[in-house]
């Protein structure tokens, strides 16, 4: 139920660079989530990809910290915002989520962040 797998995760080249060029987004700062329905059908109902700006966070510990806390927050909260509400709707969607913050936010902020756009990200989708 709380697991995070590699099917879970976006990976391929032409579907991330379709989702920027192609995609809808929001802002929920410190987030931007740009998404887009699924052409093909995947295993997930939804394919995420997470990024840290390399000009902002000059350091690779920073960036993973930021990562890690974020998918952390995604993936307690998924189940429950997110996959209920695709799945009873019957779409999939491939989504990417960067983090524009200025600085390292502590866990608690990412957490009640991360459900906000959860929460927003479902009602733009099934709308």
């Amino acid at each position: 139920m709380y697991t995070f797998t590699k099917e879970e995760r976006l990976c391929n080249k032409r579907l991330i660079d379709g989702l920027f060029h192609g995609g809808s987004s929001f802002l929920c700062y410190p987030f931007k989530a740009s998404w887009q329905a699924a052409t093909q059908p995947q295993k997930f109902p939804v394919q995420i990809v997470f990024s840290v700006s390399k000009r902002r966070f000059k350091h690779a510990v920073d960036r993973n910290l930021i990562k890690r806390r974020i998918r952390e927050a995604y993936r307690l909260n998924k189940q429950a915002q997110l996959y209920t509400p695709l799945i009873d709707a019957g779409k999939q969607i491939i989504l990417s989520v960067g983090y524009i913050g200025k600085e390292i936010a502590d866990y608690d902020l990412m957490e009640k962040k991360m459900l906000k756009l959860l929460i927003q990200l479902s009602t733009d989708v099934i709308k």
